[in-house]
């Protein structure tokens, strides 16, 4: 197969794939290779020794969660001996923003593409702010923990499965018609799963837990995000793994490392040291304060979303900076370094364009454009969480080392 059939068959399959929320449950009952003292991360696998401090922070604040330790010391501790596995979630199919951390007890949105058969795990939205995915751990955030995985996720279970699952595509594509990017954007895309929700919540649920769950979600503001990622996620997966196509099915940032997957090169990551945020800091905090790129949210401009979709979406630049200008002409240009426009995710102020999707490795080493990401930023020490919010790219290097590797799948040589 040609590299343009292959990448046609990758675009085909990524573009007919579904997302629909089809259950919540506990991590270790369905997330591959979950067991105990098993820690997954965002972007790229990576050992303590080299984690970044919101990473660290997160997985301090994860195993007491789980009960494994009782204090930070204990947790580091715990981690200095080897006694945590790590890996990357996206090597179990799994996703997470920022620090990304999935363990056991941990329950994860269900994500079904059942055109072809694959499932995706994220765990729920805790907030901006003091957050577990942005390194924090205090009394705030565990107990923040302890009644979304205790009291929230059996809610939202019950109200799924009366709902007979939520159709993410759906929303995402409704969402983009009312000024959402899907990223650092979801006010239209957060009400309008809670508006799917909210018939089958009342149904379900006790009036109390019911108005605090909802309020919670609307509340977040960014709670379909986790969600929306997983189905970007098992949408991608679907295009992997196909011989000669140079398509990207995956970005992810460990805080330390970028990684991208490329379709014809199958699960290898292709990395390079994670890029600095240019962004809009909370009050009292500044560059130097901040940790360098994390996190897998960076799925959702692989699919088409994000930064891809900015056009759409001028008020994003309120949240990370740049003007509604810079946000239109964002997605102009990765139109350059992409395979085909998206059949269902299309932007109105663009005379219903579809947006910029199948990042091209070739294309984006050839023009030199890289592939634009607007993200959360992170306080670079374990504890503190998230201070901020900006734009960043994707490495040339990840992609110069993909096309080099997928050069000599071909048996092509320099």
């Amino acid at each position: 197969m040609g590299i343009r059939s292959a990448n046609d068959e990758c675009l085909k399959r990524i573009g007919e794939s579904t997302a629909v929320l089809v259950d919540i449950r506990l991590a270790r009952d369905v997330v591959p290779g979950m067991g105990d003292k098993t820690v997954y991360h965002a972007g790229p696998p990576v050992d303590w020794d080299q984690m970044c401090g919101p990473m660290r922070g997160a997985i301090i604040g994860a195993t007491m969660f789980e009960g494994w330790t009782k204090s930070p010391e204990e947790a580091v501790a715990l981690a200095e001996r080897g006694e945590l596995r790590f890996d990357s979630c996206h090597n179990h199919r799994g996703i997470g923003p920022m620090a990304g951390i999935i363990t056991p007890s941990m329950q994860v949105h269900v994500v079904r593409n059942e055109k072809y058969e694959i499932e995706t795990y994220s765990t729920l939205y805790m907030g901006v702010g003091k957050v577990l995915r942005h390194g924090a751990y205090d009394q705030t955030v565990m107990e923040r923990l302890a009644w979304m995985n205790g009291e929230l996720a059996p809610l939202l279970r019950d109200a799924i499965h009366r709902a007979e699952g939520i159709d993410l595509k759906s929303i995402v594509a409704q969402a983009l018609q009312m000024g959402d990017e899907l990223h650092n954007r979801n006010k239209a895309s957060n009400a309008l799963l809670l508006c799917a929700l909210y018939p089958h919540l009342v149904a379900v649920g006790a009036a109390d837990k019911v108005e605090t769950a909802a309020r919670f979600i609307d509340g977040a503001g960014h709670f379909v995000l986790n969600s929306v990622m997983a189905g970007c996620k098992g949408m991608l997966d679907a295009g992997g793994g196909i011989d000669g196509s140079t398509i990207v099915t995956a970005i992810a940032r460990n805080g330390v490392e970028t990684g991208i997957r490329v379709s014809g090169t199958g699960d290898r990551w292709f990395t390079a040291p994670a890029p600095r945020i240019e962004g809009v800091y909370f009050p009292g905090y500044g560059p130097d304060d901040a940790n360098p790129d994390l996190g897998d949210s960076a799925i959702t401009e692989s699919a088409g979303l994000g930064s891809f979709a900015m056009a759409g979406a001028p008020a994003v630049v309120q949240y990370i900076g740049g003007t509604p200008q810079f946000a239109l002409e964002t997605t102009q240009r990765m139109y350059e370094i992409t395979a085909t426009e998206h059949d269902t995710f299309k932007i109105p102020n663009l005379n219903f364009r579809g947006t910029p999707f199948g990042i091209d490795i070739r294309k984006v080493v050839e023009t030199g454009i890289l592939p634009v990401i607007n993200t959360g930023i992170a306080h670079r020490n374990p504890g503190i969480g998230q201070i901020g919010a900006g734009l960043t790219e994707a490495p040339l290097e990840c992609f110069s080392k993909a096309l080099v590797a997928f050069a000599e799948t071909q048996g092509v040589t320099a």
